[in-house]
């Protein structure tokens, strides 16, 4: 019984203490935001990816280094542009940034040489600003 009211009178005194530095830690915070906008696109019309097409003996399979987006509309024209090549859970294979062209419907996005096998997506984001 003694043994058990030592260890019960230990416990708590050791959770004192362990309560007592914790209460004297002094930490602060900068403030946080978050916010969305509905944000309009350049253009109604879908643009297609097309990939130029190489095969690789030694990969072994097809890879592709250059993407040419296709459907561009007169909106879209001059326009910052980042492209970017998914693969296995969204990890980044490349990403091309540019200036969509003044007229015409395509614009290219030259990457480093990528397995075409692990390419499992792609996003385009043209920019206003």
């Amino acid at each position: 019984m003694k043994r058990l009211l030592g260890a019960l009178a230990g416990g708590v005194a050791v959770f004192g203490l362990i309560f007592a530095l914790a209460a004297s830690l002094n930490f602060t915070s900068d403030s946080l935001g978050a916010g969305n906008a509905v944000v309009a696109a350049c253009q109604a019309g879908v643009m297609n990816a097309q990939y130029a097409h190489t095969y690789t003996a030694a990969t072994p399979g097809y890879t592709t280094g250059i993407v040419t987006i296709t459907g561009l509309t007169a909106p879209c024209y001059s326009l910052p542009f980042k492209v970017t090549l998914y693969g296995a859970a969204g990890a980044s294979l490349g990403e091309v940034t540019g200036t969509t062209p003044a007229a015409g419907t395509t614009f290219t996005a030259t990457f480093a040489t990528v397995s075409e096998a692990s390419i499992t997506g792609i996003a385009a984001v043209l920019s206003t600003h």
